[in-house]
């Protein structure tokens, strides 16, 4: 919302001196969101005067059409004589009024006018356009042409108000009545201590049965509408300079005398309005939803289709306006041809909600639908309308018919039953009844107490007597977000000043620090971070065609989502199942920026839905939930695993002196598994996979033990080349994905002091030769098993495949096997006796035999 300062002094006698930045100041410890304060025309410099064009000679032989005028400028220019000035605008003639601006002055950013040769002419000035003077668009599309009653020589600063301070508010959601100078009017006034003198307080006549007709057949959507009719209106007269320039300074365009007139009322009272042409409108005018694919065409001139759900204004024909959000092209007010005499306006109040959504439902956000959807007074419709009808007959010399017509569904004021010491408690400041009470009759409330209680506390020299000091609160009709008791405690504590509440620290109670579960979300974190990768928070949505790009079978359980009823995107209206498509798409999108050696990693939830699809219970807000409430609540809530992904592409090692470096590659990936399961105390089993997203040669099942049985926890290794086609990656990406809360179930992460003994260590190395397909998990664990208790450790070192040496489908696979005993050293028998009952056992379990 733009405010300009002069238009909210009319309002609140300001002093003088006060600038728009005091102004700002007061309003925001007042809790107003004001983002800044626009200087107009403070580096504007005269004379900048009005002129009447005298003469027009058009100068031929150039590109472009070019004039040159002789202008009257009075005693301006210090001699009387016509200022000769170049002009390339086309819609001014002989006889019209212009601002001139002469030698010597300064125009908006810095632009300085003299005398100059150009076109073969001298210009000495120049006749300025609104662009030109800062005044934003005027919809002329050339120069400002002023009224013909327009005093010559007359300065233009002061005409056309060039010099003033405009704050441009933030307003939240829950407050719609600042969306106008009346509401912010009201808040400065309540600022500073001053009166405020209310627009809204004109004399309005009673509702009679000579008014327009009008008919409401939807009272929950439209619970009061006024209609005032005004005739004999000029269709020549346009809007005078000084509503121009304040609808200006709000942000918004002049369009006609009669439209102009409502966007300012609607800006002045924040009761949005609208005016039909009567000659266009075929009798009676209604209220009712829409019938479902009704056909409506809109001011912008969009032919839309209607929802069931949507509420329209309408006469005998149909649909002549959105309600609350645009009116309809066949009762447009007639601004081309001059034709509209006789207006019907309407000022309404419409359903908040309803408004809302068919503003979003047709992607048709107006000024009017901004207003209702935070909230409109409805008590304002008379006034505006009210308003309307007097300035349509001062400036376009009308007459307003008697008829007055007002559709009111009843409805009884809303109290609020508040103790008085209501915000003292919320707050943690005593500030006392007395300004409890004031601060909110200053915001307009109507305040009645228990005088019984409050002499009783009083006699008690303040202290409990047993009735406790309540306040039954009228709430005004310009506050609808007013509902509950914090509501009129939060006024309280930001009229008395959110910079005054004391500053102190909370003082929690001791508890146990964190849970074990976050205890290993951060170490994973700390270590995959230490182990080179950047953390990558990403979104929870996704669109289900991303499982066809990361190839998933069409029967997997992962392309089972959980849908969202409002998503943030209609792209993606799912919750991920996955963190990968996430993660890929911050990878596209930093290579795409040039960053091309990426290693990323996030840890999140992802989100299964249940067999059985429930609704959740309400729970209740008038008391605590009970713990069977929230077991049933939770026991409708999607499964929500945390898992942890990394995602890795282009060099995982730097070239320089030290070497050349090395890509990322699928071992990598399983590398950064392995760091994950030594976080979470788990020792997890590497196989050869296949699955969705990962090349089938370079992927790699990562599996753990539950219950006794082998289940995978995890993939890793290099992704699909189709994988990475259709999301548009680099070559060779690499990624891997482990189910953190699985692992966290079979891991022991309880710090486990290495065992140092002071004996040497013996030191096996067997090369077994297996089939290919068998794989080095199970003979390593077979080694591991058969070796004993004086294994130490087993490290797989070599990989060897020749069909002559070793013969067709057969693999080498070497291991070092270091044996120590705790309480000796060994011999060479007893280490030797420990690898041939390790080498025996991984014969008898997956074929090895000894490599000669």
């Amino acid at each position: 919302m733009r405010v300009p300062l002069s238009w909210l002094r009319e309002y609140v006698d300001l002093p003088a001196t006060e600038t728009g930045r005091d102004v700002q100041a007061k309003l925001i410890s007042a809790g107003l969101e004001v983002e800044t304060v626009d200087q107009l025309g403070t580096d504007l410099k005269g004379p900048l005067v009005v002129g009447q064009v005298l003469t027009i000679e058009e100068l031929e032989g150039f590109r472009k059409p070019i004039r040159f005028c002789t202008v009257d400028v009075g005693q301006a220019n210090g001699t009387g004589e016509p200022q000769e000035v170049v002009c390339g605008a086309r819609n001014f003639a002989v006889g019209d009024k212009v601002v001139v601006v002469l030698p010597g002055a300064v125009l908006p950013g810095g632009f300085a006018i003299s005398a100059r040769k150009t076109y073969g002419k001298t210009s000495h000035g120049m006749i300025c356009s609104s662009d030109e003077l800062g005044m934003g668009d005027d919809g002329s599309q050339g120069i400002i042409v002023l009224p013909p009653e327009t005093e010559v020589g007359k300065d233009a600063i002061e005409l056309l108000e060039l010099v003033d301070e405009v704050l441009d508010i933030a307003v939240t959601a829950n407050r719609g009545d600042c969306l106008s100078i009346r509401g912010v009017a009201r808040e400065t006034a309540i600022a500073y201590g001053l009166p405020l003198r209310d627009p809204a307080l004109l004399d309005v006549p009673a509702a009679n049965a000579f008014g327009y007709p009008v008919r409401i057949d939807e009272p929950r959507g439209c619970d009061r509408f006024t209609a005032r009719t005004v005739s004999g209106l000029d269709p020549e007269a346009r809007s005078p300079i000084w509503l121009q320039r304040r609808l200006q300074k709000a942000g918004m365009r002049p369009i006609s005398l009669a439209v102009d007139i409502t966007n300012y009322v609607m800006l002045e009272l924040g009761q949005p309005l609208h005016a039909y042409d009567r000659a266009r409108v075929q009798g009676t005018i209604g209220v009712r939803r829409a019938e479902e694919g009704e056909k409506f065409t809109t001011l912008d001139g969009v032919k839309r289709t209607l929802h069931a759900e949507d509420l329209v204004i309408t006469d005998e024909r149909g649909p002549i306006g959105l309600a609350g959000v645009m009116g309809g092209a066949n009762t447009e007010i007639d601004d081309t041809e001059g034709t509209t005499t006789e207006v019907v306006v309407e000022a309404a109040h419409f359903d908040q909600i309803s408004v809302a959504r068919t503003a979003r439902r047709h992607k048709l956000t107006s000024e009017a639908s901004r207003r209702f959807e935070r909230g409109v007074d409805p008590q304002a419709a008379a006034a505006a309308a009210q308003r309307t009808v007097d300035l349509l007959v001062l400036l376009a010399g009308g007459t307003a018919d008697a008829g007055v017509t007002e559709v009111v569904a009843p409805s009884a004021p809303r109290t609020v039953t508040v103790p008085a010491d209501h915000p003292d408690k919320v707050a943690g400041v005593a500030y006392g009844r007395e300004i409890v009470v004031r601060r909110l009759q200053e915001i307009g409330c109507v305040v009645v107490g228990n005088t019984a209680a409050w002499n009783a506390s009083l006699r008690g020299g303040g202290r409990e007597t047993g009735g406790q000091d309540e306040l039954t609160v009228t709430v005004p009709s310009w506050r609808p977000d007013l509902a509950e008791p914090n509501d009129l405690a939060e006024e309280v504590i930001r009229l008395e000043g959110y910079e005054n509440l004391p500053s102190t620290l909370p003082k929690p109670p001791s508890g146990r620090g964190l849970t074990h579960r976050q205890r290993l979300h951060r170490r994973v974190g700390r270590a995959l971070a230490g182990a080179g990768y950047v953390e990558t928070p990403t979104y929870p949505f996704v669109a289900e065609q991303v499982f066809d790009q990361l190839g998933l079978d069409a029967d997997d359980p992962a392309r089972r989502v959980v849908k969202l009823v409002n998503p943030l995107n209609d792209e993606e209206p799912a919750l991920r199942t996955t963190l990968l498509p996430g993660l890929l798409g911050a990878l596209r999108r930093n290579d795409g920026r040039g960053s091309h050696d990426l290693a990323l990693f996030e840890t999140g939830l992802v989100f299964h839905p249940g067999e059985e699809q429930r609704l959740a219970v309400r729970l209740p807000v008038d008391r605590r939930p009970t713990d069977e409430e929230i077991a049933g609540l939770t026991a409708v809530l999607p499964e929500q695993p945390r898992h942890v992904a990394v995602v890795l592409t282009g060099a995982r090692e730097q070239a320089g002196w030290w070497g050349k470096g090395r890509p990322a590659d699928w071992a990598d990936a399983i590398e950064a598994a392995r760091t994950v399961a030594r976080e979470a105390g788990a020792e997890p089993t590497v196989r050869k996979g296949q699955y969705g997203p990962w090349h089938p040669g370079r992927c790699a099942d990562l599996t753990v033990v539950v219950d006794g049985v082998e289940r995978v926890v995890g993939h890793a290794g290099e992704l699909h080349p189709r994988v990475l086609k259709a999301f548009g990656l680099p070559e060779r990406t690499c990624a891997m994905e482990l189910n953190l809360d699985l692992l966290e179930q079979v891991g022991d992460d309880t710090p486990q002091a290495p065992g140092i003994s002071t004996f040497p260590v013996a030191t096996q190395d067997v090369a077994l030769v297996v089939d290919k397909p068998v794989p080095a998990a199970d003979v390593e664990a077979a080694l591991r098993e058969g070796a004993g208790e004086l294994l130490e450790s087993i490290r797989l070192f070599d990989l060897y495949e020749n069909a002559e040496q070793l013969g067709e489908g057969r693999k080498s696979l070497a291991y070092a096997l270091r044996f120590r005993a705790p309480d000796r050293t060994l011999t060479v028998d007893e280490a030797s006796a420990a690898r041939d009952a390790a080498v025996s056992l991984a014969a008898e379990r997956t074929g090895a035999v000894l490599r000669s």
